[in-house]
């Protein structure tokens, strides 16, 4: 059976406003200053604080991890939980800027809302998450991943960063990986696959080996490992079409596990054997090159083994 949709459970605290006052006798910028002034706690920690609209500087909240400090400001932390803060489950937060969300999604997730989901998606936890600290936050879809795919993905803070991913996604993003548990051994050692590929009514891709008219699909893979029942590859696409990766492992003859729509017979994992490893973009504001990766799933890793 496929996963089951991620449900989110809502945790209420009932604590005093604790408050923590630090002035500032250097000119430094806020992380820096965070991090030796609450010795003992994580840069995870803090970042989360600050992305909680947790932090002020001169009486004003402030999410960003660089704001410029300057000497005799007070920087006033609440220990407070802000409202009824969810608590996310199906999702971990890897990166947060004014600009983009970088998660972790969980198989059994949707990334947005479908006609019988509204509410249980990365999308809707993520908009909650960006209005805890100002009610007219929003974010917007960069790209997606399946329901049963696990991995790495993206949303932007903004329409205007939004359209810069999508409008330049080819040149900013340098690499994108991931690792597919397919079934049975395959046996050349890594291969590209080109074909074009077309939608049914049905809404279900195929592939053909010469051009028809469909939109061209590159994909390239690596055996990471394998045994005579399956084979864990590495994949890296050079085209991001719809179902990909799927309609061309099913191509190469290997259907990916637990992918039903797609040809294959066995699901041993429960849930299927797609999961996005890692993504390299250039920042479309910032220009840093920015790059995340995320572990190969447990059980997939137990199926080759």
């Amino acid at each position: 059976m496929m996963n089951k949709p991620i449900n989110v459970k809502k945790q209420k605290r009932n604590e005093q406003a604790r408050e923590t006052t630090l002035a500032v006798t250097e000119k430094t910028e806020l992380m820096k200053f965070l991090l030796e002034k609450l010795a003992g706690k994580g840069r995870n920690h803090i970042k989360g604080i600050l992305a909680r609209g947790q932090v002020s500087v001169a009486g004003k909240k402030t999410t960003q991890y660089n704001h410029p400090l300057e000497v005799g400001q007070q920087v006033v932390i609440s220990w407070a939980q802000v409202g009824n803060e969810e608590k996310l489950v199906g999702l971990k937060i890897l990166h947060e800027d004014q600009d983009l969300i970088v998660i972790n999604k969980e198989a059994g997730l949707l990334s947005i809302a479908s006609e019988k989901e509204k509410k249980e998606t990365a999308y809707h936890f993520l908009m909650e998450h960006v209005r805890l600290v100002n009610p007219k936050n929003r974010i917007f879809v960069v790209h997606r991943l399946d329901r049963d795919t696990s991995g790495v993905m993206m949303y932007s803070k903004s329409k205007e960063v939004q359209q810069l991913l999508q409008n330049s996604w080819k040149e900013s993003v340098q690499d994108r990986r991931y690792i597919a548990l397919v079934e049975g051994a395959v046996q050349k050692p890594e291969g590209t696959i080109t074909s074009w590929l077309t939608e049914s009514k049905t809404l279900k891709m195929y592939s053909n080996p010469t051009p028809n008219g469909g939109q061209k699909a590159i994909t390239h893979y690596k055996v990471l490992e394998k045994n005579q029942n399956y084979s864990l590859l590495e994949v890296r696409l050079e085209t991001g079409k719809k179902n990909q990766i799927r309609v061309h492992m099913q191509t190469l003859g290997h259907s990916i596990v637990g992918d039903k729509k797609y040809g294959s017979t066995q699901n041993p994992i429960g849930r299927m054997g797609l999961h996005a490893l890692e993504i390299k973009f250039t920042h479309p504001t910032t220009g840093a090159i920015m790059h995340f990766k995320t572990d190969i799933p447990g059980k997939f890793l137990r199926m080759v083994k």
